[in-house]
């Protein structure tokens, strides 16, 4: 947002650098903590990211993108909050609560809402099973998918934003 005085405020669009820039952060803190999440989650960490993944499915299963992308959000909080790193989680929720606020989101313009859950499939399976490696992967996957969706979704509506190779753009950072 933009404040003017005496006006009130104004809300800017998303700009092409902004949205790689939050991706890259996303990349640099949620790659390793999945893979510190699946290391340590032990009984009482899988338990509570189950608890929250299910939640995850039965939004999914409403059909509501508010309560999807709510419990997305949840999902991926759950894992830093695992990993034991409480910076991660206010650094990573207030990147995610501007995509709850601002409606710039993969759901559902570009995914159905079961679609973005079952993206999320992988990083829950490897976590369980303790596969610091494979949660690492997975995550890594799941995030360069929603960059590369909503990039093209939004390039599509503003052709401004040119032809971005998100890979290039984002693959090198872990």
């Amino acid at each position: 947002v933009e404040i003017e005085p005496n006006r009130g405020i104004r809300v800017l669009q998303t700009s092409i650098d902004s949205l790689l820039d939050g991706f890259e952060l996303r990349l640099m803190i949620e790659v390793p903590m999945a893979r510190k999440a699946a290391l340590q989650a032990g009984a009482n960490g899988a338990a509570a990211l189950t608890a929250v993944y299910d939640s995850f499915e039965r939004a999914a299963a409403s059909d509501s993108a508010k309560r999807t992308l709510q419990a997305d959000r949840d999902f991926h909080t759950a894992i830093l909050e695992i990993a034991g790193n409480a910076r991660a989680v206010e650094v990573l929720k207030e990147q995610r609560n501007m995509v709850l606020h601002t409606g710039v989101g993969t759901v559902p313009t570009s995914r159905s809402c079961l679609e973005c859950f079952e993206d999320h499939h992988e990083i829950y399976a490897a976590i369980l099973a303790g596969d610091g490696d494979l949660a690492a992967q997975a995550m890594r996957a799941h995030i360069l998918n929603t960059a590369s969706i909503l990039i093209r979704q939004e390039t599509a509506k503003r052709p401004e934003f040119g032809a971005i190779d998100v890979l290039g753009a984002l693959g090198g950072v872990v």
